[in-house]
């Protein structure tokens, strides 16, 4: 069995749907919607409608959604945005230790230019620490930062109750929903949220797109400057197609959470049962049932990481781990850390996130085969070696 892929997380075919959706604004209707005649106005009309299947999907407005060029400058507008229209009130951010290289980075970037940055610590599952949380608000705070569901090990955290704190304090409240859209239901209102960011190519849209939920009212600085497009907050000609693309994406994947979640989570647990059952000193990362419906995460003691995605690869089987190494880092996920997990154990996590397109005999055939890997990598290893000898 070839080319099963499992790494939906990082990023997912587009849609056959999606992509004949996308086609005639790629071919016929390629009119600059700041423009007025008849050509230009079906690329108008287009935007509009995208613009309202993806407030749809959130239970937002349609003139509170801002396209963007992905997740990561959806989360540095958010964040830059309101450092820099509230920088008279105060310079206090608060986020997490677990958040995505957009938010962690764009946190750091300002902390050079004079911004007070709190990252908080989570739990061993992921979760946020409310009471860490709540000491950590400050008189100066403008702006409180947390993913919705963590790309790594799929926790879903408590936003709703965060969202709450932050509005009771008079605080903005951002949310990195790039792994939550189209695979939980979202209500910004009721969950207390003023941003929110959405990338397109993890929910079977092209890359290179995605968009900003801004709640009315909030007072965010423009991040690109030149002309009057998206409200004059975010200039630059439209990507036409690619926010067609999105908007349908979002409008199916919304439409088909429900029964997309129930057959995701069957195969999700039958690999976390499989594994944790057949494999010794292996730990399920994030939490055991507040997780995303299709991430599974597992560290395996005495090997590395890299070499379960090589000999993965060599059957055919698309995954990630939670050592960087093959990105030329040494180190190991800063997620895993955070959770408490040591560097050696973290540096051999896999991961897996699945989607409404596997199927089945793909899951049973990747349980055979990791378990036969990871036997084959520790009889190799020293370290386990090692530990039998201690055991005897």
């Amino acid at each position: 069995m070839n080319n099963i892929y499992f790494d939906n997380a990082s990023t997912t075919a587009v849609r056959k749907e999606v992509f004949d959706e996308i086609k005639p604004y790629l071919l016929d209707f390629y009119g600059n919607a700041s423009n007025i005649y008849d050509l230009a106005k079906k690329s108008q009309e287009a935007i509009k409608k995208a613009r309202k299947q993806i407030a749809d999907a959130i239970c937002a407005k349609s003139d509170e959604i801002y396209f963007t060029a992905g997740g990561s400058e959806s989360d540095n507008w958010a964040i830059k945005g309101v450092a820099d229209a509230l920088a008279d009130k105060g310079k206090h951010i608060i986020t997490t230790k677990i958040e995505h290289h957009a938010v962690l980075n764009t946190c750091k970037f300002l902390e050079k230019h004079g911004y007070d940055v709190t990252y908080i610590d989570v739990d061993e599952y992921g979760i946020v620490s409310i009471e860490d949380l709540k000491k950590a608000i400050r008189q100066d705070t403008i702006l409180i930062s947390v993913m919705f569901a963590n790309n790594e090990i799929g926790t879903i955290e408590p936003i709703e109750e965060i969202g709450k704190i932050a509005h009771e304090k008079g605080i903005y409240f951002h949310t990195d929903a790039v792994q939550a859209v189209g695979h939980l239901k979202i209500d910004v209102y009721k969950m207390n949220i003023d941003m929110l960011s959405i990338s397109g190519h993890k929910l079977g849209a092209p890359k290179g797109v995605g968009a900003l939920y801004i709640k009315n009212g909030i007072n965010i600085s423009n991040l690109i400057h030149g002309g009057g497009q998206e409200k004059g907050k975010r200039a630059g000609t439209e990507n036409v197609a690619s926010i067609v693309g999105l908007g349908k994406a979002v409008e199916l994947a919304n439409a088909e959470i429900e029964e997309s979640t129930d057959y995701i989570t069957k195969m999700r647990d039958k690999i976390i049962e499989n594994i944790m059952s057949n494999i010794k000193y292996c730990r399920l990362n994030g939490h055991p049932t507040k997780r995303l419906p299709g991430n599974v995460n597992i560290s395996f003691e005495f090997i590395e990481g890299e070499g379960m995605l090589l000999l993965l690869n060599s059957k055919g089987i698309c995954a990630t781990s939670g050592s960087a190494c093959t990105s030329g880092s040494l180190d190991p996920s800063h997620v895993l850390l955070a959770i408490g997990l040591p560097h050696e154990n973290a540096h051999g996590s896999l991961r897996i996130t699945l989607s409404k397109y596997n199927t089945m005999e793909e899951v049973d055939y990747f349980i055979k085969e990791i378990c036969g890997i990871v036997s084959r990598l520790r009889d190799m290893s020293p370290l386990y070696e090692q530990f039998l000898e201690r055991q005897k």
